[in-house]
């Protein structure tokens, strides 16, 4: 398989990698940051195009989400499928660009510093027809061993639900790093109970294992802790917009956890 490749973050270093310990051939690479094209053309020895030429097996567009749809208007290509990597991003963005159209949307955190050395985790892909089908499953293999076919708003919903899994947790356990420095204690005191807490939801739903003060409707504790907070008022919102929720969520009386 050859195709092109446009852009040079994250996404871009991921796909160039993953294509080619599959065995596919870049054509080239092109992206406005020109500076960070190069860095990644010489890392997997990628010429440099100024354009695309229609006739690829693909192009994977691997830039920000807010520029898909400007990237993809540029283009003019009949044959060759255009693919996207975003998980919000509706497959329809691309059909100014393309004849040939799909998704390929890797559930997982992908940083250039800390690519995944392994294939165990989702693949979301979608296309615009069967012709398209073909190339899609190929961009999914060379990525994932776990491939699932999803609409457009079916992996909106589920970009949302990593958003709140994975972005929203790592910024929650960002507050406890700084409570734990603050107090000068080692975060690793809290890694054995937020194992179990990943252990637990492997086998029950995370709602039917919810503890803590706002579930037990214990708002002493709640007090307690909004006012050791009173110097990070940031923090304070969280703690309260989060208890609300989980109040919210188990209307029922007071239990014991």
């Amino acid at each position: 398989m050859n195709y092109f490749l446009i852009g040079s973050g994250n996404m871009a270093w991921f796909m160039a990698s993953r294509m080619q310990a599959a065995g596919h051939t870049c054509n080239g690479i092109l992206g406005r940051n020109k500076e960070a094209v190069t860095v990644l053309a010489r890392e997997f020895n990628i010429p440099v195009v100024q354009g695309i030429n229609d006739g690829a097996d693909a192009c994977l567009l691997a830039v920000s989400d807010h520029a898909i749809g400007a990237v993809a208007a540029t283009l003019q290509l009949n044959s060759t499928v255009l693919i996207h990597h975003s998980g919000s991003v509706a497959i329809n963005a691309l059909t100014a660009g393309a004849t040939r159209t799909g998704v390929v949307w890797p559930v997982y955190s992908i940083l250039k510093k800390d690519l995944p050395v392994h294939r165990q985790f989702p693949c979301l892909c979608e296309t615009n027809d069967a012709a398209a089908q073909k190339v899609v499953q190929e961009v999914c293999t060379a990525i994932s061993s776990i491939q699932y076919e999803a609409d457009s708003a079916q992996r909106q919903w589920m970009h949302l639900a990593a958003v709140v899994g994975n972005n929203f947790t790592n910024f929650l356990l960002g507050i406890c790093t700084d409570i734990c420095k603050e107090q000068r204690l080692p975060f690793n005191l809290l890694q054995p109970i937020l194992q179990q807490t990943l252990d637990r939801v492997q086998l029950q739903d995370p709602k039917e294992v919810q503890t803590g003060p706002a579930r037990r409707n214990d708002t002493g504790t709640q007090q307690a802790h909004l006012e050791l907070m009173k110097d990070h008022p940031s923090w304070q919102a969280v703690y309260a917009a989060i208890s609300a929720a989980i109040k919210n969520t188990y209307p029922g009386p007071v239990i014991n956890d």
